[in-house]
This record gives structure tokens, sequence and C-alpha cells, in this order.
């Protein structure tokens, strides 16, 4: 298959087309982030690099089979307090993604994004539908096939495609040392991988709920020392392989993973490609 991939990040869909057993003849990348860019060429060099999605030209791009891609997700976070939506900034990018879209019209695509507003949601399946009529959205949570909480809508005309199974997989499990008191990791983003102080982890512990602390003592003494998730922890709730982001300090990688696919629920959905 012929892929392009908008928002290509670090390029999870590359790692979820080989968990699916989906052979790639071409993949063409549009990302801008530097470190990104370095760490797909280092695990997958033939990748094709295009750079700015506002700059790519359909006519430059034949056959494609199947586009896939992440738009920016800012606007609609629950975590942003000035939510614009699909007026703001960086998740109007949406409307490149449907620039290609129709001008390229491929056989398959797969648009994925946060939970957001229902007026948001909503508008994206209409803009999509007036392309693909059959598009439909599929809201999977990554709890299903890691050890994180991670809600995310998926829009696609691959049809047929289910819940995974739940592979009950705790975030105690995925631990290189030390403790949790959390079944599954929450809140992996781009600031998870910083070098933060103890100090500075419980209160954003405190204050947020949303950060996850290793304890260091099976009792949850926090003086004993708390820590936030290491970097291959970080790979192993993305379902990324461990290594994947070795060229890369536990921060820059932090920034990458928490804003990239969890690769097992992409495979999935993968999976119900027909390839005939």
């Amino acid at each position: 298959m012929k892929i392009l991939s908008l928002f290509d990040g670090m390029s999870c869909g590359q790692i979820a087309l080989q968990k699916a057993e989906i052979p790639v003849e071409v993949y063409y990348a549009s990302e801008i982030k530097k470190h990104a860019i370095e760490v797909t060429q280092f695990n997958y060099p033939n990748t094709i690099q295009l750079g700015d999605i506002t700059k790519i030209e359909s006519k430059d791009l034949k056959d494609i089979d199947l586009i896939i891609g992440g738009s920016p997700c800012q606007d609609f976070s629950s975590a942003n307090k000035i939510r614009d939506g699909l007026n703001g900034q960086k998740s109007k990018l949406f409307y490149e993604f449907i620039r290609l879209l129709k001008e390229i019209k491929p056989k398959y695509f797969i648009l994925e994004n946060v939970k957001m507003k229902k007026e948001w949601e909503d508008i994206i399946t209409e803009t999509l539908k007036e392309i693909y009529p059959d598009t439909v959205v599929y809201n999977i949570n990554s709890k299903l096939v890691s050890a994180q909480l991670r809600n995310r809508f998926y829009w696609t005309n691959i049809q047929g495609v289910e819940q995974p199974k739940d592979k009950n997989i705790t975030l105690q499990s995925v631990l290189d040392s030390g403790y949790t008191k959390k079944i599954k990791h929450s809140c992996l983003n781009t600031n998870s991988g910083g070098n933060y102080n103890q100090r500075y982890m419980l209160h954003r512990a405190a204050t947020t709920g949303m950060t996850t602390l290793i304890f260091n003592d099976s009792n949850f003494n926090e003086e004993l020392g708390v820590r936030w998730c290491s970097q291959t922890e970080m790979e192993k709730l993305q379902n990324v392989p461990i290594g994947y982001t070795q060229i890369l300090n536990k921060q820059k990688a932090g920034d990458l993973l928490g804003d990239g696919w969890t690769v097992d629920v992409i495979a999935h959905i993968f999976k119900h490609i027909n390839q005939a």
C-alpha cells in the first residue's frame, strides 16, 4: 500500500502497519518537528518526508491507498483553558487534512483526535461524510490495549471495527521498578518526560489529580522518593517498541510519546482493511 501520513509525529502509524502485517510500498510523512523526524528516520529510514502540510501539493502524490493523521488537538483539549475548537490556530489544520483528502481521494482514511465537545465532533463528522458518506466514528480508550487511560475518537471509512479485547494490562505490570497506586496511567502528555523535582511532582499530583506518581516504597511513603514514568515505561504505555526513542533524551521523548498514537489501537483498526 501507498501511505500518506499527515501530522506524522514519530511515525506510530508505521509501527501499527507493521503490527497489522500490512505491506507498505511507500510511506510519505508530513511533519515539521525536528526531533520527531529524526526518530522516524532512525527507525524507518525509507520514509519520504514532505514537511509542512500547508505546502503539500496533491499533484505530487500518485495512487495513495491510505491517508492517516491525528490533527492537532490543543484547541479541543479539556486541558486547555481557551478552547477555540476548529477556529484555533493549531486545530484548524484539520482543514488541511480535508483539502488533501478531497484532492487525493484514497481508498481508505483514518483521522484521530481527542474526545471533544459534541458540536465540534459533529462538524468533523459531517465534513468527512461530504467526502466519504460511509464515514464512521469509533470511540476507543487505550486502556483496553495498554496501561494508560487515553480516550480518543477515530473517524474512518474502514468498516466493522469493534472494541478491542481488553488485555487487562496494569500500570504496575509495565513499571521497570517501583510501585503505583493506580491501575492505569493518566495524562501521558508532552510534559511527561520532564525532569522535575519531587516537590513539584507531589504538588502536581495533589492539585490536579492527573499526574501519575511512581513510589520507591511499596507502602507509598512519599519521603522515600517518587518519580514519573521512565522513557521505556512511556514507550510501553504507547505500545511503542522499547528503544524506539533511544536517540532522544527523556524530555524530548516524552514530548513525542505524549503526542503520539497508542499503536495497538491503530493496528486494531488497520486489521479491518480489505487488501484485496
